[in-house]
């Protein structure tokens, strides 16, 4: 394989330089960028997904403050805790993180969010700001795949890309910061017929299915990109006898894909850090707003 889009390296760059800008106006503004995370109930992933969030705000300088309410918490109580951080001076992102437990509807709730601390970029407002092709925030997964392509030097411009799935979280956002940067896209989803043949059109492949080892070979043209959402626990055999250990994958199969593709994403290691550090992006763009400076990290926002 001819290159590996290593989304750590990237991550610790984009880390180094928010530390620098942090510490170049904190003393100026009187307090450090805040992030404010909700999460409900109790899902293992979840957990994991805001323990890493709370370590990369340790390392670069954000406040984190994290509040974590009952899965039987009604949406009226989740409300409440969004309304008190929209109205916390000291907050300047507000992530809800998903998925909700069973029965809570995170619609209403998203929109709650003050959309100038929407550092998910998942309110109505600023999905709208992405598709009128406007500054705002925006989805933190699309934004760091857009921001590693950019490192990579990967023209879209006049190019095929295939982005599977379609949720409001990555799939969709992904498609218009694709078509924003003039690639032609399609989006293929659960129902598309005949996979492989539209594939294999692909110069790039986003891959967010949420299905272990769904690409393989067979999807996959020679000398595209392929960039892996996904990311499982799938399971494995122990050293210890009767034991079950696991091992994390992707949507692709990517030691089928290996040989024949440009370059791809590893899982892990790929997408998963440019998601957090995009979050800590969004958040130090917000603070720099709040507190009346000028962006110096408008190129990273897509």
């Amino acid at each position: 394989m001819k290159n590996i889009l290593d989304g750590k390296l990237l991550a610790r760059e984009l880390e180094l330089r928010l530390i620098a800008e942090i510490n170049r106006f904190v003393a100026q503004v009187g307090r450090p960028p805040g992030l404010g995370v909700i999460r409900v109930g109790d899902d293992p992933a979840s957990k994991v997904y805001v323990s890493n969030k709370e370590k990369a705000c340790r390392r670069v300088g954000l406040n984190s403050v994290v509040l974590h309410l009952g899965a039987d918490s009604s949406p009226e109580a989740i409300i409440q805790t969004i309304e008190s951080l929209n109205n916390d001076h000291k907050i300047d992102g507000i992530l809800l993180q998903l998925p909700l437990p069973q029965g809570i509807d995170a619609a209403p709730l998203l929109q709650a969010i003050s959309p100038d601390k929407d550092v998910d970029g998942l309110h109505a407002l600023n999905l709208g700001r992405l598709i009128k092709g406007e500054k705002g925030p925006r989805s933190c997964t699309p934004a760091g795949i857009m921001a590693l392509l950019r490192r990579n030097k990967v023209t879209l411009e006049g190019k095929n890309a295939v982005v599977i799935g379609r949720s409001i979280l990555v799939g969709k956002p992904m498609a218009l910061m694709l078509q924003a940067a003039d690639a032609t896209v399609t989006i293929a989803h659960s129902k598309t017929a005949n996979l492989p043949v539209l594939t294999n059109q692909a110069d790039i492949l986003i891959v967010a299915a949420g299905k272990a080892h769904l690409i393989g070979d067979e999807h996959v043209r020679a000398n595209s990109i392929v960039v892996d959402v996904g990311i499982h626990r799938i399971n494995k055999e122990s050293s210890m006898p009767g034991k079950l250990g696991y091992k994390l994958c992707g949507d692709v199969r990517s030691e089928e894909v290996a040989y024949k593709v440009k370059a791809i994403t590893p899982v892990p290691g790929g997408v998963g850090p440019m998601t957090v550090s995009m979050l800590l992006v969004n958040t130090v763009n917000c603070w720099q707003f709040h507190c009346g400076l000028s962006s110096t990290l408008s190129d990273l926002l897509p």
